[in-house]
């Protein structure tokens, strides 16, 4: 039997790395994708290296609730949503400037708050229904050149946590929070201080989009029946929490 055979999954941030490496983890079990995100032509490229089959793409922001609402509307009935979205920008800790900070709390945190919304009133709850947020490593170690987005990651722990007691026992709600992961997002800053990072990772590597696609998967699954409100660290030992 495969697992998801029919079922339909959302994906947000649907073009990046791990994005593209979860799509495929779930089209290998028979689901259904529809990625989703801002930058249209990487979604072209992402459908047609998906192979094209189970696979909807829509471009889109996620900039308001009306708007996630619309977009899941459309696609149901759900089974999961596995929200990737985001960005990852240095702040500048700028007084008269709160760009980076507004962006990195629309982006990271309210648009998962809004998507979880939306997707509990779309949901195909006789499962029940799955809903995985992503987090970061930056919340638990804290990040310097990023505080912004650090924070926004610790954001979503607390929305998981909350969420997974309300929305039970028809949704399941977990996070992973990825470390350095080889995707476009970390380019960067592997560039700035790959091998001060490498060095602190007890696996001494960096981690694989499909590593991370894995434990999604898992928790989407039947397996992790049991689990709610957790998050979960994806980093080789980095944090060792």
């Amino acid at each position: 039997m495969v697992e998801f055979s029919g079922r339909r999954i959302v994906i947000t941030g649907g073009a990046g790395g791990i994005g593209v490496a979860t799509a495929r983890a779930f089209l290998e079990h028979g689901a259904h994708v529809l990625l989703l995100d801002p930058d249209g032509q990487r979604l072209s490229e992402a459908k047609a290296a998906l192979g094209g089959t189970r696979v909807f793409t829509a471009a889109t922001d996620l900039a308001t609730p009306a708007v996630c609402d619309a977009l899941l509307t459309q696609a149901r009935p759900l089974y999961a949503l596995v929200h990737l979205a985001g960005v990852f920008e240095r702040d500048p800790l700028d007084p008269d400037d709160h760009g980076v900070w507004d962006r990195a709390i629309a982006a990271n945190l309210t648009s998962a708050y809004d998507m979880a919304v939306a997707f509990r009133r779309h949901a195909d709850t006789r499962g029940p229904a799955r809903i995985v947020l992503a987090s970061s490593v930056a919340f638990r170690r804290g990040s310097p050149a990023y505080a912004a987005y650090g924070a926004a990651k610790g954001g979503i722990v607390g929305l998981t946590r909350s969420l997974a007691r309300r929305f039970a026992p028809d949704i399941l709600v977990n996070a992973v929070a990825p470390g350095v992961i080889l995707t476009r997002m970390t380019d960067d800053i592997i560039a700035e201080r790959g091998d001060a990072y490498r060095q602190d990772i007890p696996l001494q590597r960096f981690g694989d989009p499909g590593e991370v696609a894995s434990v999604i998967r898992f928790l989407c699954s039947h397996d992790a029946s049991y689990v709610t409100g957790q998050t979960i660290t994806v980093d080789g030992g980095l944090t060792n929490a």
